[in-house]
């Protein structure tokens, strides 16, 4: 490791661990308008932490140095970090970096808090940052056992012991336990301890349902055949082949940071430069949060936690949703919360100074507070499906559909003071019904703007101040309507290209004409999804690809007006209705597509008993001037379907 030279890079988050490139030496760095030549580390960390109070020490070691088989070291995830996110890029820079390295490969570094309680038990080692590559590099360490392990007959007495020795290297000879030990949100903890019981290490893990699909199982797999695939690669055989990566993983040179308490560790934590996934600020106001609650000894670490975990539980584990709550939040109660200067409103690249500011200013209050508001958001947008939901929460399910998250802002805050502005759930569903009329008119047109979304919502929480009951619906209502599109706007609109305009729209608007007209008998769910992708979708009546057939150019007067026809009319709402066999309707004739049926002789073409597709089963034919009329019939549907008028 003498003379060793490389870029430091320091790499934070748990989740934001990354592979680092494999040193060059000697190679230059570009800072800002200087060129220098990079350096030992050794050195740079004298410079760069050497007397910063809150580290208690930073070294370099190579893996087997911190993995020692006679060591008594562990390394525990603490419960607060995320579960285990590297997936294959990664997975392959890290084995690519390995076995391609000249030297010592540099793998980044680590941030551990000494959490040991006993001087003659393990030395516990929690690793606050750093967990995505201690977990990928045992991973790897235990592909390269199980492989050894299986050509243990080939093996001399040497590389025997070798073998040997790994397994005390990833499994604690004395008690059985991992020397890394996962968190377990998303069965990390036990999908990590069956791979290395499938790896042959001396650990009893248990299979959970879908494990094999999981990253840490598929992690594991990767490296097993990238072991093999090396070895037919290389002519080598595959002993030779494990032990190259094995020799090349052991070498490879991780900084350890080690602070004296999480106050220090989250402060470093975020200080370091990020050069790995990005951190979002809900990462950030997480360890701001776990920082201030020791520091200011006003709850533990665990409880803190806690707080945070149940606001994570009632938001789900979308970030968009989590951090466009954190937003809201602030936007909704403003004016009853610490004075934060210069934050009119939250917005993305504020949102950590004005929660740093609120935490340092009422930690216990804000947070409590939060933890009660993020249980009503977690309605409004749905987290949790119920098995009997109310008619407001039918509602709220109807308003998300219809893309209309910027106003939970204010929903969130007439739903937190529902009972002193004197509101009942009929009233809330009413506003809630406006705001879905003002979001599809919002959403079609573009009026009125993104920006200006928060400012309307934010105001119209400010113009409420006294007002109660009724007059609480009559003023939104007067204010959505004032910053609506016209229903003339609307209607221009509706009678355009709309498919073109905004797809999920015009889904949205036939999807809600179809369920307007359903009966009990006739249900059908057309919000089903089969993965990520919606079961009933848009079916364009006259197609939309190339290269009509003839028998619809025959129809629409010859290839040439087949062809202006559907470039004008193809994308309107009259040309478009919903199904769930769009890939068995395409191009095909339009009585084709009227009469199709499946194999059990059930109609799945517009004769389907579809109430939208009421005005197609009848017809012969399918033209411009039939398009022309269907799109102003729908139009007139939807215009009075999503009313916008003020409640006198």
């Amino acid at each position: 490791m003498m003379g060793l030279e490389f870029r430091f890079l320091a790499v934070v988050g748990a989740d934001a661990d990354r592979a680092q490139p494999r040193p060059a030496a000697p190679r230059r760095v570009i800072s800002g308008n200087k060129e220098n030549r990079t350096e030992p580390v050794s050195s740079r960390h004298r410079r760069q932490f050497g007397r910063c109070p809150m580290i208690k020490s930073a070294n370099q070691y190579p893996v087997h140095t911190l993995l020692s088989h006679e060591g008594n070291v562990m390394y525990s995830v603490p419960p607060y970090q995320r579960e285990y996110s590297w997936y294959k890029p990664q997975w392959e820079d890290l084995f690519e970096d390995l076995i391609e390295a000249d030297g010592a490969h540099f793998l980044g570094t680590i941030i551990t808090l000494d959490q040991t309680t006993d001087s003659l038990d393990s030395n516990v080692l929690q690793v606050i940052d750093g967990q995505q590559r201690l977990t990928t590099l045992t991973l790897l360490l235990a592909a390269v056992h199980s492989v050894l392990r299986n050509h243990i007959d080939q093996l001399d007495d040497d590389t025997r012991t070798d073998v040997t020795n790994l397994s005390r290297q990833l499994v604690h000879k004395t008690d059985k336990q991992p020397r890394v030990t996962p968190q377990k949100q998303g069965h990390n903890f036990d999908d990590y301890g069956r791979t290395l019981e499938e790896a042959g290490l001396p650990v009893r893990g248990e299979c959970r349902p879908y494990y094999p699909s999981r990253r840490i199982a598929k992690c594991y797999r990767y490296f097993r055949s990238a072991i093999v695939k090396l070895a037919e690669t290389e002519q080598i055989t595959e002993p030779e082949a494990a032990l190259r990566v094995h020799e090349a993983a052991l070498q490879a040179v991780i900084v350890k940071i080690e602070v004296a308490n999480h106050a220090d560790a989250f402060s470093l934590f975020e200080s370091l430069n990020n050069r790995g996934m990005p951190l979002s600020p809900v990462d950030l106001i997480k360890t701001h949060l776990l920082a201030e609650s020791e520091k200011k000894q006003v709850m533990n670490v665990d409880e803190a936690f806690d707080n945070w975990n149940a606001i994570l539980t009632s938001l789900g584990d979308h970030y968009v949703v989590q951090e466009r709550f954190l937003r809201h939040y602030y936007n909704a109660f403003k004016a009853e919360l610490p004075n934060v200067p210069n934050a009119s409103v939250a917005k993305k690249s504020n949102l950590i100074r004005i929660y740093e500011s609120l935490l340092r200013e009422d930690l216990q209050r804000v947070v409590g507070q939060l933890v009660d508001a993020s249980r009503i958001y977690g309605r409004i947008n749905c987290v949790v499906e119920l098995d009997q939901p109310t008619s407001l929460d039918r509602a709220f399910q109807r308003l998300m559909r219809a893309q209309g998250a910027p106003s939970y802002v204010l929903v969130i805050r007439l739903m937190s003071k529902q009972r002193e502005l004197e509101l009942t759930d009929s009233h809330m569903e009413q506003v809630v019904d406006r705001l879905i009329s003002f979001f599809v008119r919002r959403n079609l047109t573009g009026h009125p703007q993104t920006y200006e979304l928060d400012k309307l919502f934010m105001t119209t929480i400010e113009e409420i101040g006294g007002t109660r009951g009724e007059d609480v619906l009559r003023l939104i209502t007067k204010r959505l309507t004032e910053a609506s599109a016209t229903d003339e706007d609307f209607r221009k609109n509706l009678l355009g290209r709309i498919y073109e305009e905004n797809t999920d729209v015009a889904r949205y608007i036939l999807t809600t004409l179809t369920e307007d007209a359903m009966t009990r008998e006739t249900d059908v769910n057309l919000w089903r999804r089969d993965s990520n992708h919606y079961v009933w979708t848009i079916e364009h009546i006259l197609p939309q690809g190339d290269n009509l057939p003839s028998a619809w150019q025959e129809m629409l007067g010859g290839e040439d007006n087949a062809k202006k026809v559907q470039e004008e009319h193809r994308h309107r709402l009259g040309n478009l209705t919903i199904t769930a066999y769009n890939s068995n309707l395409g191009n095909k004739s339009f009585l084709e597509k009227r009469d199709r049926r499946d194999p059990q002789g059930r109609p799945i073409g517009y004769r389907n008993g579809l109430p939208l597709n009421s005005d197609l089963a009848g017809r012969k034919s399918w033209t411009a001037d039939d398009i022309d009329e269907r799109t102003n019939a729908l139009a007139d549907k939807v215009i009075e379907r999503f009313p916008l008028t003020s409640i006198e």
